[in-house]
């Protein structure tokens, strides 16, 4: 039977491979279909101009920004998870993407800056964390139901407040707002920022990993083993609302990958954050990079939102992990 580092070294190694094989999808397949060797040579610059302007300029960083937001929505999604202690917990699930969308939605329609933006949707992102938390503790101690109730009541006000505000824009923007709004990288081309934090919360989350693994089993067992439990769990709210905020700003609100890629990580890995946390953010990555090249190949020359195919896939598997939490808490 292999060990535990063996089996670990063989995911990672699965994992890297199913990378590349969506990168090379996501650089051969398109409108322009241009074929597997021809996406290659343009990254070596020895293919003719016009495929190097499509690969280089167009597909490499439309699927590293699809790459980078996987990652962070990821992260954001395990990181969400052991602070409340539920596997349900995603940001798309319990509104902090509604309350990040929102935010960013009032800072453009005012016509504010990017760095504003950026830094309001991180503010909705934190206070819709917050806000779920609070109100499902109250007085007492939150059950995952309990939890769960209060992200979903939460969401759907951010939605009706999103529509709200749509309802108010200018009908030249709406198409545009609501592409961004179900996830849209039509435009995103600036892959550098997400990647950065990708590896940044990445290498924090392995560094941190042993007071991840002890917080996923309560607060009163992390505060036994001397770990500082406000200052640190302020600061797992801060990453994942960090993650969330930026995602947003960069591709819109996206689904779902917060949920199934930490769970089946841990389904396969189990639940040392040394694992879960850079497997998550490559599988995540993985995930939307695929679902970004079949969102503009399956209807092509037409582009679907990525956010529809993420909720696809999500929906069922949510509805799933529903019922197996259900089973267990009454067994």
């Amino acid at each position: 039977m292999p060990s535990l580092a063996g089996r670990n070294a063989v995911l990672f190694i699965v994992l890297v491979a199913i990378v590349a094989a969506a990168f090379a999808m996501a650089l051969a397949m398109g409108s322009a279909d241009i074929g597997f060797a021809d996406a290659m040579r343009a990254l070596w610059g020895a293919a003719p101009d016009r495929v190097q302007s499509l690969v280089n300029e167009l597909r490499l960083p439309r699927a590293l920004t699809a790459f980078a937001v996987g990652g962070l929505l990821a992260i954001a999604g395990v990181l969400m998870q052991v602070l409340l202690r539920n596997p349900l917990a995603e940001p798309y699930i319990l509104g902090s993407s509604g309350g990040a969308a929102v935010a960013a939605l009032i800072t453009m329609s005012i016509g504010l800056g990017r760095i504003l933006v950026d830094i309001a949707a991180f503010g909705g992102a934190l206070t819709a964390t917050l806000l779920v938390f609070a109100i499902a503790r109250g007085t007492g101690s939150w059950t995952p139901t309990r939890l769960l109730l209060t992200g979903v009541v939460l969401a759907a006000g951010f939605s009706a407040a999103t529509t709200l505000i749509l309802a108010l824009s200018p009908d030249q923007n709406l198409r545009g707002m609501l592409f961004w709004l179900m996830g849209d990288l039509s435009f995103a081309f600036e892959p550098t920022r997400p990647l950065v934090l990708l590896a940044l919360l990445v290498a924090a989350g392995m560094l941190v990993a042993r007071h991840l693994n002890v917080l996923a089993h309560g607060e009163l067992q992390a505060a036994i083993v001397g770990l500082p439990v406000r200052e640190f769990r302020y600061l797992v709210f801060a990453a994942a609302s960090l993650a969330t905020a930026v995602s947003v700003t960069a591709v819109g609100v996206i689904g779902f990958v917060g949920l199934v890629v930490p769970h089946l990580v841990r389904l396969v890995a189990g639940s040392d954050h040394r694992v879960v946390v850079p497997a998550s953010a490559l599988a995540g990555g993985a995930l939307l990079v695929v679902a970004d090249t079949l969102a503009r190949t399956v209807m092509a020359p037409r582009q679907l939102p990525v956010g529809a195919l993420t909720a696809a896939i999500g929906v069922p598997l949510f509805l799933v992990l529903m019922n197996r939490v259900r089973a267990e808490r009454y067994r």
